[in-house]
């Protein structure tokens, strides 16, 4: 029989119950919705070049939809996940003739990849339709801050996935997973920015910036070229990537924990 078929019944199993009607239907709306209106009132900026632009275009009118993408995400792997070991699902499919490794994928591929190819999909669509000339003259800008802005989703992914898979039950692993979040994203950001401008000093920026890469991308257009002078770190273009590579290895770091994990030391 092979490994797609019984791969493709662990994908569909896990896309029918991550994404009942109506939930897939209202992210998809709510997403639209958020980038016409965010896009729409981007255009009123006072960024002039063409570049710093595009990242703000692009910055902007997607953070409210990474909040709605990250809900469903949150939904998916902490409660699902947890909820399925809770409930002797995943023994049931660890009977399945196909390794630990691809039952983990097909369920990531409905968690986390439908959310995520919705976010893209809809968010890079509707601003070509809103801003053609600026999306095609910028597409390297404009693929930096998709990327950065996507890095901090994948970590809390990872990270929600060994939560799921440690603690083993639905509501709990949902609860300090969304715990996480608060404290990581919201908390932490707070902390981070009025550490750096209460002491003068960088380092709190930097180190905040593996885990938000767009962070380094926004203080790189600010102070370079638009020459903000109350910046306390401007880091150069290759610092910034830099930052981004930084953050995607956390991430892999993250995923392969989780993924060894799941292999080799999670016991039912």
């Amino acid at each position: 029989m092979g490994k797609g078929r019984p791969f493709l019944e662990v994908f569909t199993c896990a896309l029918n119950e991550d994404h009942r009607f109506p939930i897939l239907e209202i992210l998809v709306f709510l997403c639209a919705l958020s980038t016409f209106v965010l896009g729409g009132l981007a255009a009123v900026s006072n960024f002039t070049t063409g570049e710093a632009f595009a990242h703000n275009l692009v910055s902007s009118s997607t953070w409210p939809l990474i909040i709605l993408v990250i809900i469903p995400i949150l939904k998916n792997i902490a409660y699902g996940l947890g909820s399925d070991i809770e409930k002797g699902i995943t023994q049931t499919l660890f009977s399945y003739p196909l390794k630990r490794g691809y039952i983990l994928t097909a369920k990531l591929l409905s968690a986390l990849g439908i959310p995520l190819l919705l976010f893209l999909g809809i968010s890079i669509f509707g601003l070509f339709l809103l801003f053609p000339d600026i999306i095609l003259a910028n597409p390297g800008t404009v693929f930096l801050t998709y990327a950065a802005q996507l890095s901090p989703v994948l970590l809390a992914a990872g990270l929600l996935l060994i939560l799921a898979l440690r603690l083993k039950r639905g509501v709990l692993a949902l609860i300090t997973g969304l715990g996480l979040c608060i404290v990581l994203f919201l908390i932490f950001d707070a902390l981070v920015n009025s550490l750096a401008y209460t002491t003068g000093s960088n380092w709190s920026l930097k180190i905040y910036a593996v885990i938000t890469p767009n962070l380094a991308l926004q203080e790189y257009y600010l102070g370079t070229l638009l020459g903000f002078t109350h910046q306390i770190w401007v880091p150069s273009f290759s610092e910034v990537l830099l930052y981004l590579l930084a953050g995607y290895l956390l991430v892999a770091v993250v995923f392969i924990i989780g993924y060894v994990y799941f292999k080799r030391g999670l016991r039912i």
